[in-house]
Parts: C-alpha cells; structure tokens; sequence
C-alpha cells in the first residue's frame, strides 16, 4: 500500500479524530526527522512523511503515524497534534500493492511562549540564602528553539548566570544543536579561595542514551585574604580548559522522584587539554554511576541501591603536571539526595560539603593584638583523584491517608564512601585494602515530600565512621534536590 501526504493545512484547526487512537512502539524513542527550511507544509512532510512512505500494511501504517505524532509534540512547537488517515479521492492513480491513502496533519502552532520563574532558597549548610530566577522562550522565531536565560544571586557572594538555545533540527543535521554561555563567581565554603569561570558549551551529538559536548572556560582561582595553604597556593592563577566530554545515560526506573522498580546507568568520559595552552588542565576524568530499585510488595515500599566510582588522571609531564587541577577532582559530601542524583560520585549525608579527604593547613590570620590568643588555622579540601561512593534506601508508605494521598513517605538510609589522592608518586603506595578501611559512612531516617520539580527530604543522620579534620554532624537535615 502506498502513502502520500495529501494536505498539510497552514490554518491549524483542532481535529476530532486525534492520532491518539494510534498506538505506541518503540519507534517513538528514534529522534524526530529534521525541519529543513520553506513553508511549514515542506517542514511537516519532511518530519512525518518519511516513516509514513515505508509503510507497507495497514498496521505499519498506524504504527508509523503514531510515531510521528509522537515526535511532532516532543519538539514542543505545537498546542495539538492530530493526524488523519483516509482513502484517497477518485481519480488518484493506485500503485502496484494496491491503493494510495492520504494523510491528513492538523496542528497547532504554539509562538513565543514563555514561562519564568522566582524564588527564594535557603541552604542551612551554609547559613545563607540566595535569589534564583529563570526565563524561557519557545518556539521564538518557528523553529522548535528554546532560549532561556537563568540567575542565582546569593548573600554568600555567590553570583551565576548562564544564557542558552536549544535548537532540536537544523535542515540535513540529525542532532539537536545546543549553544550555552555561562558565568561563575562563589567563595569555597570554609576557605579562604574564590573562584571565577566564564564559559562556553556546544552540544556536538544529543540523542535519548548519548551526549556529546565541547567545553571551552577559562577559570581563575584567587586569595584574597592570602590564607590558602602550600598546597593550594600552587594553584592559585589562571587557566584556560578546553575539553570535550561523552556521556552514556541509560534510566529505565519507573521515577526519577521516588524509584520502585528498575534501573539506571551513567558512563562519563571526559578529555581535557585540547587547547594549545591549557596549562594545568590536561586531563582525562571518568565517572559511574549505577541504581538500581526493586519493590518490596509491602506498604508500597522498595529498596534503591547505588554504587558510583570516579577517576582524574593528569595527561601533562612534569612535577606540576601530575598534580590535577582543583576544580577536577572528586569532593564528598553536602546535602543532596541518594536516590534523585546520577552523575557520579558526590553525596555523603551527614558530612559538610568538601567536609572529609585529604586537607591541608591554611597559614594563620594576623593576630588583632597583642594580648589575643593564637588561633588554629582553617584546613583547606583538597579533593580526591580517585572516589567511591554507595548507599542503600528504603522508602515505604506512612500509615496516615492524608500523606499517602500527597505521595509524602517515609525513609531509611546508609550511606558511605572515600577519596584519595592518586598522582604518580601516590600510586605506589596506594593501597585497596586501606583505602577500604577508612571509608566513612552514615546512616539515618527521614520524611520525603515529592513534589513536580524537586524532593524534599528532612532527615535524622547518625555518622557511624569518620576521622581527624572531617567535617560531619550528628542531627537534623534539610535537603532539596531536583531529577
């Protein structure tokens, strides 16, 4: 049976017969066909009447139009999609496997939409809290784009801004296009270091399981107070780091919020150091990161469990090129959540934030006078070249109606890991089983509060095993963490 696309309407007028009576198959994870240039009835036969064209029976048909009304509302141009197969007219000429059908698109075009937000957030960590807001447009000059523009201002003197678009096609290019700018400025909690970075991102490949990306910043770490100590003060300058990374990502759970069932798996690969003069930035990083959920069949509960593993190695010769940039390396702890995050070794509730590893002494504040008292130095964190992190989470229903129906449950947890230097010279005495031994961990309770955007989490942590100089507490814990 052959295909053809008959009508491609400008006015877009709901139809009655949605394509929603098609069903889905796994075509509609394949990416949408690009949107080359020329009337929106070229663009709309390009993306839909490809499929449609191989079509050989009425099934494949009704599979193919499924899908491609599925990628026509994934661009996000369009309020409403609606696709119509009929017979054709008289006069039109069948082919050798037997008709002609005409398929009839109706769409919506959705132009300029916008969509911004404004908040106030509090980060009990640091004591301090911070301005955010976010600005989007879509579908701005008819190409499926997303421009947006976001800000975070904090009290801590944490400033972030960052601008982006997001095309999805452009003409004969298979792979969405991706451009973003972005600025940094904040103080190292408990240090005395600041940071700035200004960058630039190009999205090279993006599909749903592969993302390709160039990086190209250029960071500045400063002393103001000239505190930091002999090991940091080596890094104190300016750098230029141009890498380009791969990321493998595969999330077969059933929710990113509260996971019952199913799995996920990342896979980041990142080379820097590709430009001429990258200085102390010529590295090659890896991350993984693997959960997995599996229901309990009682009180609607499940057991998630993770395991993530990271690794710098510095490419560059020399006594100061086999020290990894600062910024690079792995830094545990802080207040995230266990089960929302895939991206790596990082959360370690109950320690501070860059709060256990390896540490090294600032020099000594100035004394006011005379007669004051000596004080001890600050430690500065020095990061890790290798870390390991895993934990195990079980969430189950609260016996309350009223906090089931707002999906509002309980939970308990264990959490540990550890980091390490690994340069050259540290590689031959490094030593599994003792590496081993002094992982930290903690375990605790809590209620979490799932929401659209982020989860909440308002935890009891215990630290069950740390050492000299970590920075971790026993108590109350507020945490916010977004999919």
């Amino acid at each position: 049976m052959a295909t053809t696309a008959s009508k491609y309407p400008q006015h877009y007028d709901d139809d009655e017969d949605d394509d929603d009576e098609f069903e889905d198959d796994d075509d509609d994870d394949e990416p949408s066909r690009p949107l080359p240039a020329g009337s929106a009835e070229d663009r709309l036969e390009a993306a839909v009447g490809q499929d449609l064209a191989r079509a050989a029976t009425v099934p494949e048909l009704l599979r193919a139009a499924a899908a491609a009304g599925e990628r026509l509302r994934r661009l996000g141009a369009f309020e409403s999609v609606s696709i119509t197969l009929d017979t054709a007219p008289p006069g039109v000429p069948a082919d050798a496997r037997g008709g002609a059908v005409v398929v009839l698109v109706d769409v919506t075009e959705a132009r300029g939409r916008a969509a911004g937000g404004l908040g106030v957030f509090a980060n009990t960590e640091t004591r301090s809290c911070s301005v955010e807001g976010s600005l989007r447009f879509k579908n701005l000059f008819g190409y499926c784009e997303t421009w947006d523009a976001s800000g975070l201002l904090g009290l801590d003197q944490t400033m972030e801004l960052s601008v982006g678009a997001l095309i999805p096609r452009i003409g004969p290019i298979p792979t969405p296009l991706m451009a973003r700018v972005s600025f940094l400025s904040e103080d190292w909690l408990k240090s005395s270091l600041r940071e700035h970075l200004m960058g630039v991102s190009v999205g090279l490949l993006s599909t749903m399981n592969h993302n390709l990306a160039y990086n190209l910043s250029w960071k500045t770490i400063i002393d103001p107070a000239r505190l930091s100590s002999s090991s940091i003060r080596d890094q104190l300058e300016h750098s230029l780091l141009s890498s380009i990374k791969y990321t493998y990502k595969i999330d077969q759970r059933d929710s990113s919020i509260r996971p019952t069932r199913g799995y996920a798996f990342l896979s980041s690969s990142q080379v820097g150091g590709l430009a001429p003069d990258s200085k102390n930035t010529r590295f090659v990083r890896q991350e993984f990161d693997l959960r997995v959920a599996m229901p309990l069949g009682v009180w609607n509960g499940a057991l998630n469990a993770g395991v993530a593993a990271g690794f710098i190695h510095p490419l560059a010769t020399g006594s100061a090129g086999s020290i990894s940039s600062l910024r690079e390396r792995f830094y545990l702890g802080g207040n995230k959540s266990l089960v929302c995050r895939l991206g790596g070794p990082s959360s370690l509730l109950g320690f501070k934030s860059r709060g256990l590893g390896p540490t090294d002494s600032q020099a000594c504040a100035p004394k006011n006078s005379e007669n004051a008292a000596p004080s001890s130095p600050e430690l500065d964190a020095l990061g890790g070249d290798i870390a390991v992190t895993a934990f195990a989470d079980l969430s189950f229903d609260l016996p309350l109606k009223p906090l089931r129906e707002f999906g509002i449950h309980g939970h308990a947890f264990v959490s540990a890991g550890n980091h390490a230097k690994f340069t050259e010279r540290d590689i031959r005495r490094f030593s599994v089983t003792e590496f081993l031994k002094t992982f930290r961990s903690s375990a605790g309770f809590g209620v979490v509060v799932p929401t659209r955007l982020f989860r909440i989490e308002m935890n009891y942590c215990h630290i069950l095993k740390q050492f000299d100089n970590d920075r971790a507490k026993t108590g109350i814990q507020f945490n916010f963490s977004s999919p």
